[in-house]
């Protein structure tokens, strides 16, 4: 698989996922509070939950370490093979890159992402998951 157009393809589906991801996570916080408050049984579904807990988890874990998203890495290796610029300058990357990466110092990121990590966990207690 060498051709160009076929790693630009896969390139901006990975970008897609890493956006589903994000809205993912910061939605699935909005709706699980949101659910708790309207009373909405499948936000307590200890499959959704324990996900969306591990997903926040590994944002924060590989912050805390340095270490850059496998979404991200798999993402620019793609563009690599492709011949773009790591950043992508297409349609669907231009826009859906300004969504996901910001510039900031990188102690920014580990703070705002312990912070909603941290804010994930709360809801763990605030609105509990169901038990078997």
């Amino acid at each position: 698989m060498s051709d160009p157009s076929t790693y630009r393809l896969l390139a901006d589906a990975v970008l897609v996922l890493h956006v589903g991801v994000v809205l993912f996570i910061v939605g699935g916080l909005a709706l699980i509070l949101a659910g708790g408050y309207l009373h909405w049984a499948w936000v307590r579904n200890r499959h959704f939950r324990l996900l969306h807990l591990a997903a926040i988890a590994y944002v924060v874990f590989t912050t805390w370490f340095g270490v850059d998203c496998a979404l991200t890495t798999l993402e620019q290796d793609f563009r690599l093979r492709a011949g773009q610029q790591v950043t992508g300058e297409d349609f669907i990357a231009h826009w859906l890159g300004r969504f996901l990466f910001y510039q900031a110092p990188p102690w920014v990121f580990v703070a705002v992402y312990t912070a909603f990590g941290l804010l994930v966990l709360w809801s763990w207690f605030a609105v509990r998951p169901r038990r078997r």
